[in-house]
């Protein structure tokens, strides 16, 4: 029979015990460290957010009528292209081609919020309607259809173009 060797007093049972109590120093400097990548992270997707996100679009305020004038004037984009025939469209889609072919002038002055200006080349919500560009997006079928109801109601463009900014307005993504 063997027998286990006995421990002296003060001695230490093994390595594993006697760190128990201690804190390991690789351990409390990955706490600050994730703490400060974190914030650093949460900072630059703020200002990348705003920096790309926050659309560049004039706004009109009601005032001066030669003023607005020449705001309304400033904001055309000078669409010369015919919007397509109504007729080769069914539904809301053909509602707001005959919309765009009636009101040339104020759908000219109306930015689309489909940001196609950015991303198709287009100079104002008319331009949608030029090419088929609008039959297969809602934003600018909705935009058109709403200026319409305001513009019909007797508001005239610089009150049409602020319910549509107001209404239609978000962040590019």
């Amino acid at each position: 029979m063997s027998k286990k060797p006995r421990k002296r007093p003060g001695e230490r049972k093994s390595k594993r015990a006697s760190t128990r109590g201690k804190r390991n120093p690789s351990r409390s400097l990955k706490l600050p460290f994730v703490i400060i990548v974190v914030c650093l992270i949460g900072v630059g997707g703020y200002f990348f957010y705003n920096k790309y996100t926050q659309a560049k679009v004039p706004v009109i305020q009601s005032g001066n009528p030669d003023e607005i004038q020449k705001k309304i004037k400033s904001l055309k984009g000078n669409e010369k292209r015919m919007t397509l025939m109504p007729a080769l469209f069914t539904g809301k889609v053909a509602m707001a081609y005959q919309i765009a072919r009636e009101n040339r002038d104020l759908l000219d002055t109306m930015y689309c919020y489909c940001y196609c200006e950015k991303n198709i080349g287009h100079k104002s919500l008319l331009s949608c309607y030029a090419d088929r560009h609008a039959a297969n997006c809602d934003i600018c079928m909705d935009e058109a259809i709403y200026a319409s109801k305001f513009h019909k109601k007797g508001f005239d463009m610089v009150q049409v173009r602020e319910a549509v900014d107001k209404k239609f307005w978000r962040p590019f993504r």
